[in-house]
């Protein structure tokens, strides 16, 4: 009888150290997700589970129960050793609401994995398809498949995408910008001050009213109020990422619902651990690629 005590005692505690290893490695170091569409494709395919590392950016601790509920959450970034870098293929939770895309909020169960095009303090635009970046000469994103975008017509893309572009939504009318013909878009870095006018507040006010939990409003004569109070300028707390698939024709990205918080970012996507189609056959060559 001792001797089963003793090796049930032995199971209990090696048990919970290997549950304690686990949660831990998801927590600081790698979690697993499931890639389910096509957005991505060739870098990622349907099928495929990705490894992604949490270190460049830092580890994010948060209430979990709390972001159940929907309710708003904190959160708490370790230092992280490199960053985000441009072209970089990162996981995070989607931003907005849907049918909405213009208020923020945080759910953790919900999750996209895009290529990060822009990064903070970057002006981007989109020109006949193509990403650019004020001063950056090399290339954004997957040009190809930019390309496939550039030779559609405007009538295919609106039969394909009736939903507006960035910053349009039901509420009021955008700027103008069309999938093709995107930008400039100055895309926001924390201590960066902005003037507060009517393209500002177009571009900004759901990621003003995330950061500070309170209405940014604007008259009819381009006046913008926060709250109660009056503001020419407002000073960003946060950084902000331009994410995008890299299958142009078929990512519903930032172009069409804005901006991704740092608080939102999980991690950068290490490699493919595994892959399989849609038959349930192992994608062999898949397995443990690297992800560029």
């Amino acid at each position: 009888m001792r001797r089963w005590l003793d090796i049930l005692v032995n199971l209990v505690f090696y048990g919970s150290i290997a549950v304690a290893g686990y949660l831990l490695l998801q927590v600081f170091l790698l979690v697993s997700f499931k890639v389910p569409t096509n957005s991505m494709t060739p870098a990622l395919l349907p099928g495929d589970f990705i490894l992604v590392e949490k270190l460049s950016m830092g580890p994010r601790l948060f209430n979990v129960s709390k972001s159940l509920r929907r309710e708003d959450v904190e959160v708490y970034r370790l230092p992280g050793l490199r960053g985000i870098r441009r072209n970089d293929v990162v996981v995070f939770n989607f931003p907005y609401e849907y049918d909405r895309w213009d208020s923020v909020r945080f759910h953790v169960m919900q999750y996209y994995t895009k290529r990060c095009i822009g990064l903070p303090g970057d002006t981007l635009s989109i020109r006949n398809g193509l990403y650019q970046i004020a001063g950056e000469k090399g290339e954004i994103g997957k040009r190809t498949q930019q390309m496939e975008l550039a030779l559609l017509s405007d009538s295919i893309l609106f039969e394909r995408y009736p939903d507006p572009v960035y910053p349009e939504s039901s509420a009021y009318r955008g700027l103008g910008w069309t999938l093709k013909e995107f930008g400039p878009l100055p895309i926001p870095k924390r201590g960066q001050t902005v003037r507060m006018d009517s393209t500002a507040w177009m571009l900004y006010h759901q990621l003003v009213e995330w950061e500070q939990k309170s209405r940014l409003m604007i008259d009819d004569e381009g006046a913008v109020r926060l709250g109660d109070e009056h503001i020419e300028t407002y000073t960003f707390t946060h950084d902000y990422y331009f994410m995008a698939g890299d299958n142009a024709v078929s990512s519903i990205d930032s172009r069409f619902w804005g901006l991704v918080p740092d608080d939102y970012i999980v991690g950068r996507v290490w490699r493919i651990w595994y892959s399989e189609d849609r038959q349930g056959s192992v994608r062999w060559k898949r397995i443990m690629k690297k992800v560029e």
